[in-house]
């Protein structure tokens, strides 16, 4: 009997190996047994701390607005396993994926595959017999030993580089900036977003021949209060405000158009203007309600942390805290960046979060020497801390979810079941 989705799913977590070789072998023998393609006529990879999903997003709207046939690949989800393979932005079919991961399993037959490189290779699949004009890839962590960096990508953007990660990707922003720059090709061009990214990424960029196309050098921003504008030289273009309002927007947003305008792809100006007005990506400063006004933020790092401090000194509101996160996180840097902003914490523990997450006492004992008790209270679960939150919020107050892609998933399916409840 067939497997659904959700028994394929379940499947892959359970035979997800507990130990394994790191290194990009294993996925490119079976892409090789699957006799696996190129999954568009152009590949855009794109890598980075933070910005990944949304500079995806952004790439993504132009492009289906310019007419290209698109594909894209992101991680993790939210509620459904189907957003992560979306074609012309919409989410991919549950039997498309089960045809894929029949098809992989079939070739893989001794070879262990992470959950990360069965959906990969399912997305590649699903891309490779899509005809697709461009295929978006977003590494899901690092670069040089990701699945994603099977393919040669004709162009590979960097967002950030900031601390995450550091089990895997080293200690430093040196360290983690060369494993990211893994994704770069010989002669193929690669977008540095950041002002001063770190040395390990121009160096290898420069050691391999890739070309570097510089945010703020290469490209400029001019931001206004009703827009922006987006130039190089010999070309400058107009734009609106994201709908995504986070202070990093606008970087993800220019480094997208940059990677579009060095390929070979026909993309207008007005094709640019309609993608960035419309580009959403879920999670990232979303707005899910107002009176009071509920924002949900799936940052979880350092430099998240700054970025969500800077919106809220920004849009000061008194504002309540649902958080949750996994335990190998900077939980503690987290709170002191952002506790001047917040004026009380909800904790809670975290669904399906597996040995990384934890209980809402746990959480609660690391924040106790940080936070007065009377700002302070735990919950079991993101549903009843984001109830409490809303409980003692006016219509004029804010409640901010955010800690973790879990928080916000919990949150999203908490308000989902009050709104049905009503």
């Amino acid at each position: 009997m067939a497997m659904s989705l959700d028994q394929w799913l379940d499947y892959q977590l359970r035979t997800h190996p507990q130990s394994i070789a790191m290194g990009l072998d294993r996925v490119r023998e079976v892409a090789r047994r699957l006799a696996l393609g190129r999954p568009g006529k152009q590949v855009i990879t794109v890598g980075g701390t933070n910005g990944k999903g949304s500079t995806v997003a952004f790439i993504e709207a132009i492009s289906v607005a310019a007419g290209l046939r698109v594909g894209a690949f992101t991680s993790p989800h939210l509620l459904r396993y189907n957003e992560r393979v979306r074609l012309q932005g919409i989410e991919a079919d549950d039997s498309v994926l089960v045809a894929a991961f029949e098809r992989i399993e079939a070739a893989r037959a001794e070879i262990p595959l992470t959950y990360f490189e069965f959906g990969t290779l399912a997305a590649l699949l699903v891309f490779e017999q899509s005809s697709l004009d461009l295929a978006i890839l977003e590494v899901g962590m690092g670069g040089k030993l990701d699945a994603v960096n099977i393919i040669d990508a004709d162009i590979a953007v960097i967002t950030t580089v900031d601390l995450d990660h550091q089990e895997y990707l080293g200690p430093d922003r040196e360290t983690i900036g060369a494993d990211k720059a893994g994704i770069f090709r010989a002669g193929k061009p690669c977008v540095l977003a950041e002002r001063d990214p770190p040395s390990s990424v121009l160096r290898h960029a420069y050691a391999i021949g890739a070309p570097a196309i510089r945010g703020h050098s290469d490209y400029l921003v001019d931001i206004r209060a009703d827009g922006w504008t987006w130039r190089e030289p010999g070309y400058e273009i107009a734009l609106p405000l994201p709908v995504l309002s986070a202070p990093a927007q606008i970087g993800n947003a220019a480094a997208a158009i940059a990677a579009l305008r060095a390929l070979p792809l026909k993309i207008s100006d007005q094709a640019i203007f309609h993608g960035i007005a419309t580009a959403t990506v879920a999670g990232r400063l979303q707005l899910l309600r107002e009176n009071p006004q509920v924002v949900l933020d799936v940052g979880h790092n350092p430099q998240a942390a700054d970025q969500l401090a800077a919106w809220l000194e920004a849009h000061p509101r008194r504002t309540r805290a649902v958080f949750s996160a996994m335990r190998d996180k900077d939980i503690e840097g987290l709170v002191r960046r952002l506790d001047p902003h917040l004026d009380s914490w909800h904790v809670a523990g975290i669904s399906d979060a597996g040995r990384r997450g934890m209980s809402g006492a746990e959480l609660g004992e690391r924040l106790a020497p940080l936070v007065a008790p009377a700002r302070l209270s735990v919950h079991d679960t993101v549903a009843q801390a984001q109830a409490e939150a809303l409980l003692r919020s006016q219509a004029d107050e804010r409640v901010l979810v955010f800690g973790s892609f879990h928080t916000v998933a919990d949150a999203l399916r908490a308000d989902a079941g009050s709104v049905a409840g009503v």
